[in-house]
């Protein structure tokens, strides 16, 4: 089993980690801060350069942190709460990855949450480290504080959709002249 949580955590982990240093820089198929500051105002975020590197700093440190196994619980957290803003971008597109949907950010959710309920297995850092067990209740916890800090950051950066603009009023119909004045 340890063998198989490895793999799981290098997995996750180097993949968020690497979709973080795509935000901030050109290494890995980014478009470097410019593009990952861009990336977030197209998605309606606000916020600019300091957006792009928050996230792609919390992407970084989360992965690695799972990849290594260490403070399981906290990368956990890290991870969930990145991939909840993730996911809020992409729900208007329905649950499928080919629709552009929400699959993939559901999946690193899930994978997050498993790997802070089973622990980093015992070839990771935390075990070497004496961290190990984690009690079950820390699951919770990472899943909890993951879904709230992703949701708290999709209500307090995301700007809403601009109302569309008022149909203009239907010119009316010419009115009839009034009477000259004096005539018949």
């Amino acid at each position: 089993m340890d063998t198989g949580i490895l793999i799981l955590r290098l997995l996750v982990g180097l993949l968020v980690a690497g979709h973080g240093v795509q935000k901030v820089s050109r290494h890995l198929g980014g478009r470097g801060l410019d593009g990952g500051t861009a990336e977030f105002r197209a998605d309606g975020f606000r916020g600019g350069a300091l957006t792009a590197l928050a996230a792609g700093g919390g992407q970084i440190g989360s992965g690695l942190l799972l990849a290594a196994g260490l403070l399981t619980p906290l990368a956990a957290t890290g991870t969930v709460g990145v991939m909840t803003v993730a996911l809020t971008v992409k729900w208007r597109h329905g649950l499928w990855v080919q629709n552009d949907g929400y699959e993939y950010p559901l999946v690193l959710i899930g994978t997050a949450a498993a790997l802070a309920a089973t622990g980093p297995g015992a070839w990771s850092l935390d075990a070497a480290l004496g961290l190990t067990p984690y009690p079950l209740w820390w699951a919770a916890v990472a899943l909890v504080a993951g879904l709230g800090s992703g949701l708290l950051t999709r209500l307090v950066l995301h700007r809403p959709d601009p109302a569309p603009a008022p149909d203009p009023a239907p010119a009316s119909a010419p009115q009839p002249a009034p009477p000259a004045a004096g005539g018949r």
